[in-house]
This record gives structure tokens, C-alpha cells and sequence, in this order.
């Protein structure tokens, strides 16, 4: 199953007394994979900036940006055509002795406990009996997500974006960043290296061709088993074709879709909407 997928991402700031300079990062263009190929996509940045293109150290495209002149607003639109197509299966089949040296060398930083991830005390005691009981790494990342999905609640609004994953466990609440950071800290501590994946996913499990809907910005992991394998763990699902990549990296701190600072005498209101259209 393939679709093609466009997606309007609006975002910006409104600075409530002007700001007078503003240098920014947007990561808001999709990535090419093996499961999805952008035909076209466009960042519309107003007021009008200097601006460069690059990959960073994760392969995540990003556009810097800076304006020098007084601004009230700072809009920026991304604007991409995306076609997706159904993850084939992966068989999950290492062992854990294959989590060796050679693997904790080349994904070192997918193995890090920071604090955005790192696991509440809570947690780790009731996740210790799973890594024994598990023959191998796919049996225990099973039962964690299952457990997770339990005992989590999606709640939206319920935490900031500054929300760690210990904070998300004491509270039983969280949106799609803070299921991605529980299950990346649970599969890091138990030695499996684990990815942080943001995009967007389309909110019906049937898209209708044609029909703009209101859009999310989501986010979900992939984890080694040999090769990267994806999971949603806030709708406890493998990622498909509603889904769209965007960005990767150890965290949310590694890929958020607008960061910056900017010079103002006031407070500023952080303003975002997406829109997602089934084209075919």
C-alpha cells in the first residue's frame, strides 16, 4: 500500500513588543528513505531571511536562518509532497550476545541516559524482571512497550515539550514525545541502542483522498535488532504509510522543529498548526 501525502506545517512566534533580530533552525523538511520519497518540498519564511541548507550529524535536513530587521511575527511554512508506502515486516532475530562491542561502538549515542530519557526509579523496578525472562532483545522490547501502553495514558496537553521521561512516568500522563522518551530510556538501559523519530502523522487510520484534515506533529522510535525497526509507541503500532519522517536523533533536544533565540523586550507566543492532505 503507497500514498502520497501533503503536508502544510505553519509555525512562528508573535513577539508581543517586536523582536529586533531573530537567528533560527528549522527541521521541517522530510527525509528521503527506503519507505518514503519527498517529489517536492518548500519553506516559505516571512519576514524574508538570510538562510542555508545543510544535513547535521544525524542526516536530518536543516534550514538556518536569521532576521536582522524589527519583526512583530516570525512565520514559517513548510510545505511537502510526500509518497509512502507500507513497512515490510522485519524478522527480529538477534540474540542478545549480539548486542556486542562492535554494536555499543557504532550506536554509542543511541545507548546515552539522558535526562530527557532516562528511566524513574519506579519504572526500572518494574521493567527488571523482563530483560531475564526475554530469549532475546525483540521479547523484551515487546513486553516493555506493552507495558508501557498500559500504564501510560495519552492525555494531550497533559506535559510541556521540556517534559523528561521520569517526569511522564510520575505523572501516568504524557503525549507522543514523552511515550517515545520512556521507551527509549526502558531499551537503552537494557543495552539495545534506540532512535528518536519525529514527523507527522496522519490522524485516520483511512485517509480519504482529497480531504484536508488537521494534522499532528508525532513522534516515535526505531531500535536495533540488526537493522533500525520502527514502533509507535503512543498508538502502540509499527510506523506505515500515515506516517511521515522528518527528523532523527538521540531525543526531542536533537530535532525540534523550530529552535532559536531573538532579541526582544517582551514575552513571545509560540504559534503551530498542521494540515494533512491524502493526494492518492
Amino acid at each position: 500500500m503507497t500514498m502520497q501525502l501533503r503536508i502544510k506545517h505553519t509555525t512562528g512566534y508573535h513577539y508581543e513588543k517586536g523582536a529586533m533580530a531573530s537567528f533560527n533552525e528549522a527541521r521541517m523538511t522530510p527525509m528521503t528513505t527506503s519507505e518514503q520519497y519527498v517529489l517536492r518540498s518548500r519553506l516559505d519564511i516571512t519576514p524574508t531571511p538570510w538562510s542555508y541548507e545543510y544535513r547535521d550529524y544525524w542526516g536530518t535536513t536543516v534550514t538556518s536562518f536569521e532576521v536582522h530587521d524589527p519583526h512583530a511575527d516570525l512565520t514559517v511554512v513548510a510545505t511537502s509532497t510526500v509518497e509512502t508506502q507500507e513497512v515490510a515486516p522485519k524478522s527480529h532475530g538477534i540474540a542478545w550476545e549480539d548486542l556486542v562491542d562492535d554494536v555499543r561502538d557504532e550506536w554509542c549515542e543511541y545507548l546515552v541516559l539522558s535526562d530527557w530519557v532516562a528511566p524513574a526509579a519506579g519504572l526500572a523496578d518494574e521493567i527488571a524482571g523482563f530483560r531475564a525472562e526475554a530469549e532475546r532483545p525483540s521479547d523484551y522490547v515487546e513486553a516493555v512497550m506493552r507495558h508501557l501502553h498500559d500504564r501510560v495514558a495519552y492525555v494531550p496537553g497533559s506535559t510541556e515539550v521540556t517534559t523528561t521521561a521520569a517526569d511522564a512516568w510520575d505523572a501516568r500522563t504524557g503525549v507522543c514525545q514523552d511515550f517515545a522518551h520512556l521507551s527509549l530510556g526502558a531499551l537503552r538501559a537494557a543495552g539495545i541502542p534506540a532512535r528518536y523519530v519525529s514527523g507527522y502523522l496522519h490522524p485516520s487510520p483511512d485517509p480519504v483522498v482529497g480531504v484536508a484534515v488537521e494534522g499532528e506533529s508525532h513522534a516515535w522510535i526505531e531500535w536495533w535488532d540488526g537493522e533500525w525497526v520502527g514502533w509507535d509507541p503512543t498508538n502502540a503500532i509499527a510506523p506505515g504509510p500515515r506516517h511521515v519522517v522528518v527528523a532523527k536523533g538521540r531525543d526531542y533536544g536533537d530535532s525540534p522543529p523550530l529552535r532559536g533565540i531573538f532579541s526582544t523586550a517582551g514575552g513571545s507566543e509560540l504559534f503551530v498548526g498542521v494540515e494533512i492532505t491524502r493526494l492518492r
